[in-house]
């Protein structure tokens, strides 16, 4: 069979074919590519899959790519394209992209012959998440019995398509009970650009039709701890600063709920982010120095945890970025400008020519040093947590800069809220109602973090686990003698930890 390549689609008017004026007709190195579409939608509907059609015809090496009509009509000439029938389409190509509706599987009934022995590729997606009943590739293997049914390219938008594979629309999860058809398809995919990710068999096409539909599943862990720590931070300080002030003293602070609540929450909250993404490696680092090994599987919390200290990175990120917005306008509310009106003027009243205060000058500049170098930090590392830079790095570049730069931001905004407490964790003023200040309570994990870094960097400790890191195993020795020696010998053994 001739590698020539076809795109069956169904054309409608000559405005839907002159839509394709800027079509690309050639990809890298693409074989024997054929796409069938729905043969059955009326002339005055849009076609199902549409946008796929710009993106699947760039797929095409032949440079007049054929492109079939849904009505079986004459070839014509469009553009860089030519029109047939779907049956002779399919008749002459061995690799098939199914863009269809799961309903309208049915259409192609007559093309079972044609597709005997052939590859299709079932492109489409679930309706909804945790449907019954088989999956979509699955009802289009039961149709097409004496066909290779391949699910694969779903997860990738025909912008994706389009444009060609960058930031995080490189991996196309494919599954196929036919180990010849899922290379094939894997091939296909690795010369245009992507990769490649072999899930098993068919039965596994259900997961991947889902994946599209779930709504950033690895972010949900991080939302909820954010919205956990929010929400305890602000009731806190809420309490503590403006509803016992109204019970005890009968003094109205409800004004500072929208602004001065939230500014206070925001740096609290990313700093114990920012901690916690950091505490999962410490208590693995801590289980293999325990345990001598690396080769001993983390419990199944640690190793969930392990992987979602990107999110819980950029939500701290966020959160730091949001608190320096919150500063930057604080000095705009009209509370700000009555209450320096009333600190003018008594000042003016009390006869008082300088109020310079040196220590509060020092703790002032200090505290927003640290501030804007922390958010500086954590700026670079969110960059480099992007598919498109951290490719570009190598692994010790990225280790660097996740790792060592981490804990630098880490240190820095713990610095920053130190020069904001201040001497005032020392001051029982500050205790009112006998209730902490929120910086003391927001220091302990992240400067537990720190001293947990800093017992890992001890030479004697770092030694044994960059052994552990390397394959060492306390619980496995190689003992090495004389060559032909017996084992169990009474000759004397070089015994060897590895």
């Amino acid at each position: 069979m001739s590698a020539v390549n076809y795109l069956l689609c169904s054309v409608w008017n000559e405005r839907e074919v002159r839509a394709g004026t800027g079509w690309p007709t050639s990809l890298n190195e693409a074989e024997d590519v054929t796409v069938v579409r729905n043969t059955h939608r009326t002339r005055e509907t849009s076609m199902p899959y549409g946008d796929m059609k710009k993106p699947l015809l760039q797929c095409s090496r032949d440079p007049e790519p054929l492109v079939s009509d849904s009505v079986g009509g004459p070839a014509v000439g469009i553009l860089a394209a030519e029109v047939t029938t779907q049956e002779d389409a399919a008749t002459r190509s061995s690799l098939l992209f199914v863009a269809l509706f799961p309903e309208h599987y049915s259409t192609l009934a007559g093309l079972r012959g044609a597709l005997e022995g052939k590859v299709l590729v079932d492109v489409s997606n679930a309706a909804e998440l945790n449907r019954g009943g088989p999956s979509n590739a699955e009802q289009l293997a039961s149709l097409f019995p004496d066909s290779h049914v391949v699910k694969g390219f779903n997860v990738i938008s025909a912008w994706a398509l389009l444009a060609g594979p960058r930031d995080g629309s490189r991996q196309i999860p494919i599954c196929s009970d036919s180990s010849q058809a899922k290379r094939t398809v894997m091939q296909l995919s690795r010369s245009l650009g992507f990769v490649p990710v072999d899930v098993g068999a068919l039965s596994e096409a259900r997961a991947v039709e889902d994946g599209p539909l779930r709504l950033f599943p690895s972010w949900g862990g991080p939302l909820r701890c954010l919205l956990g720590l929010f929400l305890l931070f602000y009731v806190y300080n809420f309490v503590r600063t403006v509803l016992l002030p109204y019970l005890v003293k009968e003094e109205n602070l409800f004004y500072r709920l929208p602004v001065e609540m939230v500014n206070a929450t925001l740096p609290a909250v990313a700093l114990e982010m920012l901690a916690l993404v950091y505490l999962p490696g410490l208590l693995a680092a801590t289980l293999q120095l325990r345990r001598g090994t690396k080769y001993s599987r983390f419990p199944d919390w640690l190793d969930r945890w392990l992987c979602l200290r990107k999110q819980l990175g950029l939500l701290s990120f966020l959160c730091a970025s949001l608190h320096a917005i919150y500063s930057l306008c604080l000095p705009m509310r009209r509370s700000a400008r009555y209450r320096l009106l009333n600190a003018a003027f008594k000042q003016v009243k009390d006869g008082v020519e300088n109020s310079w205060v040196e220590d509060e000058v020092w703790r002032m500049e200090l505290y927003l040093s640290f501030g804007i170098l922390a958010l500086g930090v954590l700026s670079l590392l969110a960059v480099t947590s992007l598919p498109s830079v951290g490719n570009s790095l190598n692994w010790r570049e990225f280790s660097f800069v996740q790792s060592r730069l981490g804990y630098t931001a880490l240190t820095i905004a713990t610095l920053h809220t130190l020069t904001f407490g201040w001497d005032r964790a020392f001051d029982p003023r500050s205790y009112q109602f006998y209730l902490p200040p929120s910086f003391v309570l927001e220091l302990a994990l992240p400067c537990a973090v720190l001293l947990g870094r800093l017992g890992l960097a001890l030479p004697c400790v770092a030694r044994r686990l960059a052994r552990i890191r390397r394959g060492w195993d306390s619980g496995c020795q190689v003992r090495f003698g004389p060559a032909g020696e017996e084992p169990g010998g009474d000759a004397p053994e070089d015994i060897s930890d590895v």
